[in-house]
């Protein structure tokens, strides 16, 4: 096995401008190669280490969704259960038609949340997500921001179009809903815990923000990362826990619960937090004609968008080196999740840097092939 050309290839970012990385690959229960290159800070001082915190951002998708199928195994969610079942908020919603609304034709369900097919967009500085920030002074729960969510209108009738959104910080709150518990307690009972991840979670505790890697942003005229405060723009209130962007973890938490997965959901330990049979329903693919071309600007080239992940459709045209079905997700700071169910492999890999537009296209890819050249898959 020559770890080399991962490695090397890991050290390389330092020249394009990543401050730092840290990327691990499991492989049959065991994990076969870790790398950790360059700083967790500005001045360069203090060396990336596997202790460091980050934001993950949108991998935080990941444990949503999954927590999502859970409950649909448990019979408390339909998959095509109208999301007013639980938040009858979501009722009556109002789609956007030319410079009007008028009433939506089709309820939002389950199903178009998770596969970001609901009409809902990314704006954090909806007037609705604003009002109900200000009336409660920075206090509202993550059911009272997703309540006030719903007096916005829609982009498009429900099932129509793909547009990323906060689609799955509404999930959160139908997690809230269905189980009794807030999201975060929820992610503890049922996956971190029973998984061993011991520095997961929506809160910055002292400890975690004590090994937090700085955050930067990247400048693409300079090709240099540039640090900038150090907050989650997306954690939008003091109680809000963002079911789509907001938790924070480490390199080795988030490995246990990949290994878990591309292990049909088990443990190594024997835990099971999902059947083989939701993890083909989650990595199957959701996208109609439309809604494909949508999914195609973000430049996953050769995945389509399933419930939550993307979710390889065609290795051909792409020369993609993992077999077909293998999924997961990514973050805004450029984390990148790869299941491999086939292989039993999983791949994570993290840095913190906003911004970063050729993380996608140009080093998750990379990542990846030579992550299955190197294992000789």
């Amino acid at each position: 096995m020559n770890k080399k050309i991962l490695s090397d290839y890991l050290d390389s970012l330092e020249q394009h401008g990543i401050p730092g990385c840290d990327c691990a690959v499991i492989y049959k229960h065991e994990t076969v190669f870790r790398h950790t290159t360059g700083y967790a800070d500005s001045e360069r001082k203090k060396p990336l280490t596997d202790k460091n915190t980050y934001w993950l951002y949108s991998a935080t998708k990941l444990f949503t969704c999954t927590a999502v199928m859970q409950l649909i195994e448990k019979g408390l969610i339909g998959l095509d259960s109208p999301v007013s079942d639980y938040l009858p908020e979501y009722r009556n919603m109002k789609v956007k038609s030319g410079d009007k609304t008028v009433p939506a034709k089709k309820q939002i369900t389950i199903r178009h949340l998770m596969s970001m097919q609901s009409g809902l967009n990314y704006n954090l500085e909806a007037p609705s997500i604003i009002k109900i920030i200000e009336d409660t002074n920075n206090e509202a729960t993550t059911r009272q921001v997703i309540e006030a969510l719903a007096n916005e209108p829609l982009e498009f009738e429900p099932g129509t179009h793909f547009l990323y959104s906060l689609s799955h910080d509404v999930l959160g709150a139908v997690i809230e809903v269905v189980s009794g518990q807030r999201l975060g307690e929820y992610f503890d009972n049922h996956i971190f815990k029973p998984l061993g991840m011991r520095n997961t979670g929506f809160e910055l505790t002292p400890e975690r923000k004590a090994n937090m890697s700085d955050l930067f942003e990247y400048d693409m005229k300079t090709k240099a990362s540039l640090p900038i405060p150090n907050r989650n723009r997306y954690v939008l209130t003091k109680n809000y826990e963002s079911g789509g962007a907001g938790l924070i973890s480490t390199v080795d938490d988030y490995l246990l619960y990949l290994d878990a997965m591309c292990h049909g959901g088990i443990s190594k330990e024997g835990h099971r937090i999902l059947s083989m049979e939701s993890i083909d329903l989650m990595r199957q693919d959701q996208m109609n004609e439309t809604s494909k071309k949508d999914f195609d600007l973000f430049e996953r080239h050769g995945y389509s968008y399933a419930l939550g992940v993307r979710t390889l459709i065609e290795r051909e045209k792409s020369g993609v080196r993992s077999p077909l079905g293998e999924f997961g997700w990514d973050g805004a700071a450029g984390a990148y999740a790869l299941i491999d169910v086939t292989n039993n492999l999983a791949i994570f890999y993290i840095q913190h840097v906003l911004k970063c537009g050729f993380v996608y296209h140009e080093i998750h890819p990379k990542l990846r092939d030579l992550t299955y050249e190197m294992l000789g898959l």
